[in-house]
């Protein structure tokens, strides 16, 4: 192990990741119906119940849309991460898109609940991890080396 911030990058990736991975398969009932345990929305229709909640300028049509496409972009920045994988680029896609539901979230419902879920705080992190100089056992280093 070269040091300490091979080990921490390669944990905030995976970290950040699986987060972003499993928010967004619950919204298609991976993890079981809703109601059950652990289960924050178990299918789609509960999920956009919420987005609408947090997008009550849009119409629903424009609502509906811009969760399918931020749901897709977090389930695609979750695998890039946990792969390292463009890295850096997920990293910022993915802090980007956190801190828009961060403020959505604020806007429609106040200040406590996205500090209370560490929204700004996953944000902030994917941020910090597109910072990082390097990705020890990633991808983009696997990649770097055979293009050496």
């Amino acid at each position: 192990m070269k040091n300490k911030a091979d080990i921490y990058q390669l944990f905030l990736r995976f970290a950040l990741g699986a987060s972003y991975l499993c928010a967004g398969l619950d919204r298609f009932g991976v993890w079981g119906p809703a109601g059950a345990a652990h289960v924050s929305w178990g299918n789609w229709q509960n999920f956009m119940v919420y987005a609408q909640k947090l997008m009550f300028f849009l119409p629903y049509s424009m609502a509906s849309f811009f969760a399918a496409l931020a749901s897709g972009a977090e389930i695609l920045f979750a695998l890039l991460l946990i792969t390292g994988w463009y890295t850096r680029q997920a990293a910022i896609g993915s802090g980007v898109l956190t801190l828009c539901f961060a403020l959505s979230m604020t806007i429609a419902l106040g200040i406590a609940q996205p500090l209370n879920y560490s929204v700004f705080t996953a944000s902030a992190a994917s941020f910090l991890l597109s910072s990082l100089p390097a990705y020890r056992w990633s991808m983009d280093q696997w990649l770097r080396k055979r293009q050496d």
